[in-house]
């Protein structure tokens, strides 16, 4: 029986999900989606990439204050975003270490078997999921009662959507508009 297959890679290559190979030597710093030999387009993200790709930078500052992390990472950032995707989607999303390699510029880079827009969307799912999870455990109180307010108002695709169309991302120096 065959082995299943697991996306992944190491410093020099990253075997996709959908089967193919890609060298890290061809994905760059600016690259957001990989047009692939499968046909399909695939999401890329960095470890250098900002949070602030996906969500505001004012709900990137309030995840830093209130998750703290145990790792490599001295603050909750778009590592331990895309950990949660692949956690979520283990076969959907490939991961490879570059660390070692100078030439590359950045340290992981994860390839999705999605497209970037529904990677996007995952990555805010996620984010909401979690900030519910939070503030579940919290005592109840105004600020509870204002994000379930919040959350009832809240529309996933609007706001991908209306986030993806007011950002500027076009290159490596990513910054929210």
């Amino acid at each position: 029986m065959a082995e299943p297959h697991v996306p992944g890679g190491t410093d020099d290559h990253l075997d996709l999900p959908c089967g193919e190979t890609v060298h890290t030597h061809d994905v760059d710093l600016g690259m957001r989606e990989l047009a692939c030999g499968c046909g399909a387009t695939h999401a890329v993200v960095m470890d250098v990439h900002p949070l602030g790709r996906f969500v505001p930078d004012f709900l990137v500052d309030t995840l830093r204050a209130t998750i703290t992390t145990d790792d490599d990472y001295d603050e909750f950032s778009t590592a331990h975003a895309l950990a949660m995707v692949r956690e979520e989607h283990p076969d959907d999303v490939a991961v490879a270490d570059c660390s070692a390699d100078g030439e590359v510029g950045y340290g992981l880079v994860w390839v999705a078997d999605m497209d970037s827009y529904e990677l996007h969307r995952t990555v805010v799912e996620l984010l909401v999921e979690l900030m519910e999870h939070a503030i579940s455990h919290a005592d109840d109180g105004p600020t509870v009662s204002e994000f379930e307010k919040q959350l009832e108002e809240f529309e996933l695709d609007a706001f991908v959507d209306a986030y993806r169309s007011e950002r500027d991302f076009e290159d490596e120096f990513d910054s929210a508009v």
